[in-house]
């Protein structure tokens, strides 16, 4: 095998490393209202959440080619691997920091935010136009409509539940909690390994071991489904406080209602818009508004305005690192 190929191995290797991080890092959007609702205990509802993202990881391949081919033009040989190996180490760099302070970020920009930032030092053409209506747009309106709908669905659920006693019902949601717990981490798999997909793809690319063409591999999509699923089941719990606890006491509703609406948005997303969204922006935003239903000062909106400045500096700052790194790598990697 020549120096590239090995580089190629090492940008997989890399890959599945970021969707390692991925999973724990994001396991807290799946499983936090469960586990503080005690829907769930913390090892069964990361078993569930793992299952489900390893199925909803290989239920399409929408936002992966958006990912593989909408981004950034990688040039072909050791330079575009450079590229997206840099990329790849912004993305990991900033979900590492961000889950040191328990802040749940978005793995999806920052990905994103990686490629773009090693795109631009190294020249690449950047796809803009498609960041601006598959990223940005999405990244603005999926915590708005998350927030809202949760909001309305709540106050609808509270409406139809006025007559019925409040424990009886509780243990009713808290059963029903399994299930939308479920739904949110088939949703986290379905958005979230199809990003690492996309990127191995964009290595395979680089080198000639794939044509743009060709779709996604079978063994990609495994690999990548693997190590979120894995990830995933080794837990983030210094996130998981910061969604189940930190920001709202939840009610077991008000987790099924947030998780349901939050998957919801997910699904669409992915099938009918092919956009990587972030899970966590989308959960987050839908805690805040059922939380929202009891009155505004029930949202701890100092922990929400953490997590929002978190958000914001997503894909700066891993574009940043990435930049940086591809500096450091180019004439390392050659």
């Amino acid at each position: 095998m020549d120096y590239a190929g090995v580089l190629v191995i090492l940008v997989i290797s890399v890959a599945l490393v970021f969707d390692y991080t991925n999973g724990f890092h994001d396991a807290a959007n799946a499983i936090a209202t469960s586990v503080s609702t005690r829907a769930l205990t913390p090892r069964a509802a990361l078993l569930l959440a793992a299952v489900m993202n390893l199925i909803g990881a290989l239920l399409g391949t929408g936002v992966a080619e958006t990912i593989g081919s909408g981004i950034i033009d990688t040039v072909d040989g050791v330079h575009g691997l450079t590229i997206v190996f840099s990329g790849l180490v912004g993305a990991v760099t900033w979900n590492l920091i961000t889950w040191w302070f328990g802040l749940p970020s978005s793995s999806s920009h920052a990905l994103i935010g990686g490629l773009a930032g090693a795109g631009v030092m190294s020249a690449s053409t950047v796809h803009w136009g498609v960041i601006g209506e598959k990223v940005v747009i999405p990244m603005v309106l999926s915590p708005i409509i998350g927030f809202a709908l949760s909001y309305v669905a709540m106050i609808a659920l509270l409406w139809g539940l006025r007559n019925v006693a409040y424990h009886p019902a509780m243990r009713r949601f808290r059963m029903l909690q399994t299930i939308s717990a479920a739904l949110m981490a088939l949703g986290h798999g379905l958005q979230d390994a199809q990003k690492t997909m996309g990127v191995i793809f964009l290595a395979l690319v680089a080198h000639g071991w794939a044509r743009p063409e060709d779709g996604i591999p079978l063994w990609v999509k495994l690999a990548a489904a693997s190590a979120i699923s894995l990830g995933t089941y080794s837990g983030g719990w210094r996130i998981m406080r910061t969604l189940g606890r930190k920001m709202i006491e939840l009610d077991p509703a008000r987790g099924f209602v947030a998780e349901s609406i939050a998957a919801s948005v997910l699904y669409v997303t992915a099938f009918v818009w092919h956009a990587p969204v972030s899970t966590t922006h989308t959960i987050t935003s839908a805690i805040m508004g059922v939380g929202a239903t009891r009155r505004l000062s029930a949202v701890r909106w100092g922990v929400a305005g953490n997590i929002a400045l978190a958000w914001v500096l997503t894909i700066p700052a891993s574009a940043f690192v990435a930049s940086l790194m591809y500096l450091v790598f180019t004439p390392i990697l050659g």
